[in-house]
């Protein structure tokens, strides 16, 4: 396929990605050449690399993923009528940029979403089980009817019209960096889910998930009306024992239970823990008000 005449466009938003994000520009240059890129700041080669193979790039403080996407959706001048998401750690399989470039082609009129599934690794392994493949996103939508939830953590692209399409291709999200990296990104990440978690409980009765499809909405609605209503402390311990045993995390090696642990129960119970600390804090000035 002439990648100039693709109609696609991918948007993706970086900072300090400069271990990632060449890998990730290669991929999507067989599909298209028409990649744009907001920048929060990055103060290593991110910049430097992405417009060196030719990628549009603007600079913009960093508010969260939502915000920063939705910004990018309404600042670039698109001309294509399709776009696609992209994280700087991911990359295209070529099985998906086959499928991808069938699909776009000749698209069903009605069509103005399309899911692929998500492939993670850690470590440089593929975590295959504990419920974490196939996981479905919807990360190609047609121009104007595509946005991002607005939320802190666990945000989806959404589209306010038409019908939605699964191709059974990969986007590969591998990265490389080191374990002091996924940790401080992920202690930012349970102060950005506490967000949401506080938001939910001053508006009773929003259902957050009503734009969600399939498996988005299914595991939305677990989360927030299952998990979220077990108690602290006790749902991180219930969470990873499903995923390690009743979901065969434990088939997923060494590397497999370092995910597992720290993702499945770590993580989780630092979000518990910083929601208990919030409602401490908050106890203990109503008592210095009365």
């Amino acid at each position: 396929m002439n990648t100039f005449e693709s109609n696609l466009s991918v948007i993706i938003l970086t900072r300090d990605e400069e271990f990632n994000i060449g890998k990730c520009i290669q991929s999507i240059l067989p599909l298209t050449d028409k990649i744009y890129i907001v920048d929060s700041g990055s103060i290593d080669r991110t910049v430097e690399v992405a417009t060196g193979m030719g990628a549009h790039v603007v600079q913009r403080d960093w508010t969260n993923y939502a915000d920063q996407m939705n910004w990018g959706l309404g600042h670039f001048d698109f001309s294509t009528d399709w776009i696609m998401r992209m994280d700087a750690d991911e990359t295209l399989t070529p099985e998906l940029v086959r499928s991808l470039a069938d699909f776009l082609a000749s698209p069903d009129p009605k069509v103005s979403g399309v899911y692929v599934r998500r492939r993670v690794y850690f470590m440089g392994r593929w975590i295959r089980h504990g419920g974490y493949y196939p996981t479905w996103l919807l990360r190609v939508f047609r121009k104007g009817i595509g946005s991002c939830e607005a939320q802190w953590m666990d945000e989806h692209i959404v589209v306010s019209e038409g019908n939605t399409v699964f191709l059974k291709a990969d986007i590969i999200d591998d990265n490389r960096k080191d374990l002091t990296f996924w940790t401080d990104k992920h202690n930012r990440y349970a102060s950005r889910e506490v967000l949401d978690i506080l938001n939910k409980a001053r508006q009773s009765g929003d259902d957050s998930d009503t734009n969600l499809h399939g498996q988005a909405r299914l595991r939305r609605l677990i989360k927030d009306r299952v998990y979220g209503r077990m108690p602290l402390f006790v749902r991180p311990f219930l969470y990873f024992l499903y995923r390690y045993f009743i979901r065969l995390g434990f088939l997923d090696g060494r590397e497999g239970l370092i995910f597992h642990f720290l993702q499945g129960f770590w993580y989780r119970f630092l979000v518990d823990a910083k929601v208990y600390e919030h409602r401490r804090q908050q106890a203990v000035e109503k008592g210095r008000a009365q």
